[in-house]
């Protein structure tokens, strides 16, 4: 029998997702989370076969349970809504064994549980070009100071936080603005967070 966990913040999906899976013969779900920090503590209680885990969840969010989960005998398996590029590198370095997509056929769910539990790894084909494609373009300050002008911060406040001068804040931005081929802060914020690159 394979002992599942699901992390899921939206409740009827949550009990979907538990009813199909228990109508499988060889599958049993053992636990259900709500967030990432009741997925991780599940896991950790109850050492299932399998996690399956959303992504945009509250308090912690499904990548940060999986890097916290790296290492464990616990396969997990990502089922997301997005196909972004960040979210999926970042799961495969938390070395998540499957990352599928909610708007796959249900009877795909209890394959992929299958062929994970065989020693496979399975990914929606839709981010396999991913694998080998964008790679975040900016260095770790340059992310710093877009993730504080997502936090609304200015010019000066960025400085200020970061105890370097306004004249080199601008110069980073202008550095961003130019990796990220784009025309303003609102545009580089958007990009970024299309992409999944924020953390």
């Amino acid at each position: 029998m394979i002992r599942i966990v699901i992390a899921e913040d939206q409740q009827m999906l949550l009990g979907a997702f538990g009813s199909l899976l228990n109508l499988e013969d060889d599958m049993e779900v053992v636990g259900q989370a709500s967030n990432g920090e009741e997925a991780v503590a599940l896991v950790k209680k109850l050492d299932p076969d399998v996690c399956i885990m959303d992504i945009e969840m509250p308090g912690k969010s499904g990548l940060e349970a999986a890097e916290e989960l790296k290492g464990l005998s616990c396969k997990l398996i990502i089922l997301t809504t997005f196909a972004r590029s960040g979210y999926f590198q970042r799961a495969l370095k938390a070395g998540v064994r499957g990352y599928l997509l909610k708007d796959s056929p249900s009877e795909e769910l209890a394959k992929a549980i299958r062929s994970v539990m065989a020693g496979r790894r399975i990914y929606a084909p839709e981010l396999m070009d991913d694998v080998y494609g964008e790679e975040n373009p900016l260095t770790d300050r340059e992310k710093e100071v877009l993730e504080l002008i997502a936090d609304g911060k200015n010019t000066k406040e960025i400085a200020e936080e970061l105890r370097i001068k306004t004249g080199t804040v601008r110069n980073y931005i202008s550095v961003i603005l130019d990796k990220l081929q784009v025309k303003n802060r609102i545009e580089a914020i958007t990009h970024f967070k299309e992409k999944g690159w924020f953390r």
